[in-house]
């Protein structure tokens, strides 16, 4: 990929002890697409009191966009006019309650808690390793990976609402499917208890590498995208369904449709999320065309359309 110089700009930043607030934040720092323009508001918490805190403070109609690893995540060119709340860094407690309960705040990353669970002999939670994401974004979502999801291993979760009340709520309260959750209204995740299994070999580190592996094997690594872009449609693949439409390799701008698995878009040169987003349209008319499916996107599109008059 393209190095692009990303312009250099002194925020107005206000900092304490338990909270940091940068106004105007290019959201492209925070992507991993790498594109997408400011935040009005970017806010990262040193704690979840002190997040609890602010958010309970915010006008009742803010916009507020959670944001983890920004995995799955584009910002449109033309920003998002609300407060962006980072997760990464706080809420990371990540505690075995027995011998095969396991507490994890929604800051820890995928990877880390497999390891965890990987350590002390559990097994369910090796998929994880396989999610370039945080574990409040996999809740949000149902993430899964190598046959593996999110919402099968929970019990209950912690949730956060607008007035920084933290709800305690079971999983039974929420219905869940291939990649999407249904129960949360202005209430976002901020730790799940997991149940999973004991293994009964020493570890599992072997099945995590095998997965790592593969994926490595099949998937573009080390370069910006947000990983797979469209859901499978039932019975699909997406993959195969953007294959078969021999549009593996298309490029718009600085956008290109993977050579190595057809259902990521890479960041290959300097690509503006308009580009990115006019690629998604292209597959999704493409596909819709010849196969009558309509791919609907993994990743989440937020902001406005950048005004260029």
């Amino acid at each position: 990929m393209a190095s692009c110089a990303m312009t250099q700009k002194v925020n107005m930043k206000t900092e304490s002890e338990n909270i940091t607030i940068i106004n105007d934040e290019p959201m492209a720092r925070h992507t991993s697409w790498r594109a997408g323009g400011v935040a009005k508001r970017y806010v990262q918490a040193r704690s979840l009191e002190a997040l609890a805190s602010y958010i309970a403070s915010l006008p009742e109609n803010e916009n507020l966009l959670w944001i983890g690893l920004g995995s799955n995540t584009l910002v449109r060119d033309g920003g998002f006019n609300g407060t962006v709340i980072a997760t990464q860094g706080v809420m990371t407690q990540l505690e075995l309650l027995d011998d095969s309960t396991v507490y994890v705040g929604a800051g820890v990353a995928g990877a880390k808690l497999a390891k965890f669970c990987s350590k002390h002999h559990l097994t369910g939670a090796e998929f994880f390793a396989g999610i370039p994401g945080l574990i409040g974004g996999a809740l949000a979502m149902n993430a899964g990976a190598f046959g593996g999801e999110t919402w099968p291993l929970v019990i209950e979760v912690e949730t956060l609402n607008r007035k920084g009340e933290i709800r305690r709520r079971k999983a039974s309260e929420f219905k869940y499917d291939y990649r999407h959750v249904e129960g949360l209204m202005d209430e976002w995740f901020v730790s799940a208890t997991l149940k999973l299994k004991k293994k009964q070999e020493k570890n599992n580190t072997i099945d995590i590498k095998q997965l790592l592996a593969k994926r490595a094997a099949s998937q573009p690594t080390g370069v910006a995208s947000c990983g797979s872009v469209f859901r499978n449609p039932e019975g699909f693949y997406a993959a195969q369904l953007i294959e078969d439409c021999q549009l593996k390799g298309k490029r718009i701008g600085g956008a290109v449709i993977s050579e190595k698995h057809a259902n990521f878009i890479i960041n290959d040169n300097c690509a503006s999320a308009a580009d990115i987003e006019y690629l998604i349209e292209l597959i999704q008319k493409t596909v819709k065309d010849k196969h009558g499916i309509l791919l609907e996107p993994e990743a989440k599109i937020v902001g406005d359309v950048k005004n260029d008059s």
